[in-house]
């Protein structure tokens, strides 16, 4: 078996997040990156993790969670990544576009890693 790394970027979800006063009336963009270490045990599809359902997975929490924090949103999407057979870890960074134009900013983000086992 040997350790990979696996690179999902750009999955674009819109959800009801923010700790501000009406930041969740109504669903706002978010954009998720992924650094997952992936262990392989070979050159097929099953030796390596699932990237539909990952994707499908991030997209669900956020579609359908609620946080008021985009650290909490990266924590919870990091700790649902691990959990997927062939994950030994995961980044994952989560972008809100709308929160860098009110800042005059380019970019907000907040990443948070989680490894199996722990």
């Amino acid at each position: 078996m040997s350790r990979a790394r696996l690179f999902l970027t750009g999955i674009r979800a819109e959800g009801r997040h923010g700790a501000r006063a009406g930041e969740k009336d109504v669903p706002q963009p978010f954009v998720v990156d992924l650094d997952i270490e992936v262990d392989t045990t070979g050159d097929s599809i099953e030796a390596t993790a699932d990237y539909r359902a990952i994707t499908d997975a991030v997209r669900e929490i956020v579609e359908g969670g609620s946080f008021d924090l985009i650290e909490a949103m990266a924590d919870a999407i990091a700790v649902r990544i691990v959990a997927f057979p062939h994950v030994a870890g995961v980044t994952a960074v989560v972008h809100k576009p709308n929160a860098a134009g009110r800042l005059g900013i380019d970019g907000v983000a907040a990443g948070a890693t989680a490894s199996a086992g722990e």
